[in-house]
């Protein structure tokens, strides 16, 4: 496949959002959520301090300290320099820093996008600029929606809707990017079994999207277990988590989609006698979802597995949104001829 200029950068924009999706979830699995507690400062800083005798409180308003503190239900009163020097983590620190860091290659490539997808106008892909600059406000939406995320100090569901804009952002980007060419690339099925084994991969995708929701209520869990007992050994917390009917809806949903996954794998090879990159991306990305899933269940909240299970789920609602497009039945004359199966 010979990539368009306009495509290429589509690529590029995916990679930055998925480096930020992953720098994410490293902030979720480390607990570093409010490593900078302010907005959009870091301890009234553009650049944070290394350690707590580096806090210059003449920049921190401490008034909307203790507002925050009431929110969480903490005495505002219990916010002082001292306890706010006494509390400071460098480490939990700069991980949010660079999470917000990462949020800059974002803004510039896909506003990059935005202004070069109005040259795919006239070729007729209006559609294509109407995901750039759709990609554009989720964007702006999502770095407003993350200031909310640290000002009401990681209030449950704002958490989710974040990721779930995230997902959408990458969705977006990934039609940007596939059709963004004179001949899209697509995948060859045999008449008998295309309806089939499209509706299984709509079937799919549903099923990781709603496995996903959950998944992501039960990290707001994991969250809240990791301000409630910060000396416990993350492996007990499954006892907690076990009492939360979302995590065992969850966790056993996982099985339905491997089984979903196995029957489409074997449609795929009746239909195009293997299966191609990526197909075999999204089957190993199902199965690597469910070892990473046992491993948080029985093992513990792994924090490597944590990001991995977070990241890997971004990748496999792409891939699969990527294989719908590919796959689908409407297939102009113009470009039926550059209809190939996938290698």
């Amino acid at each position: 496949m010979n990539w368009t200029r306009f495509q290429r950068l589509a690529l590029i924009t995916f990679i930055a959002v998925e480096l930020l999706i992953f720098m994410g979830a490293i902030v979720r699995a480390t607990g570093s959520g409010l490593g900078c507690p302010d907005w959009p400062f870091c301890y009234g800083c553009w650049l944070p301090p290394a350690k707590a005798q580096d806090i210059d409180f003449k920049k921190l308003d401490l008034d909307k300290f203790r507002a925050k503190a009431a929110r969480l239900g903490r005495d505002p009163s219990s916010i002082t320099e001292q306890s706010l020097r006494a509390e400071f983590d460098p480490v939990s620190t700069w991980v949010e820093y660079i999470n917000r860091l990462s949020t800059v290659p974002v803004g510039i490539s896909v506003l990059i996008l935005g202004i070069f997808s109005f040259g795919q106008i006239k070729p007729g892909r209006a559609g294509v600029t109407l995901a750039s600059l759709s990609a554009l406000f989720l964007v702006l939406l999502n770095g407003w929606l993350g200031a909310r995320v640290v000002i009401s100090g990681l209030k449950p569901g704002i958490i989710t809707l974040h990721m779930a804009l995230a997902i959408l952002l990458q969705c977006v980007i990934v039609f940007a990017a596939w059709r963004g060419t004179d001949q899209p690339w697509r995948i060859a099925l045999k008449d008998r079994t295309a309806g089939p084994v499209r509706l299984l991969a709509w079937v799919i995708f549903l099923l990781v999207l709603l496995e996903g929701v959950m998944g992501s209520q039960v990290r707001e869990l994991t969250d809240q277990l990791a301000l409630l007992h910060v000396h416990q050994a993350r492996s007990e917390w499954n006892a907690e988590l076990e009492q939360s009917l979302v995590y065992h809806i969850h966790r056993s949903f996982s099985w339905l989609i491997v089984g979903a996954c196995i029957w489409f794998a074997t449609l795929i090879r009746k239909s195009a006698g293997r299966l191609g990159w990526l197909e075999l991306t999204i089957v190993t990305l199902i199965f690597l979802q469910m070892l990473l899933g046992l491993v948080l269940s029985q093992i513990g909240i792994v924090r490597f597995a944590q990001v991995l299970h977070i990241g890997a789920s971004s990748l496999l609602v792409s891939a699969l949104f990527l294989w719908l497009l590919a796959a689908r039945r409407e297939v102009s004359s113009s470009t039926s001829g550059a209809t190939t199966a996938i290698s």
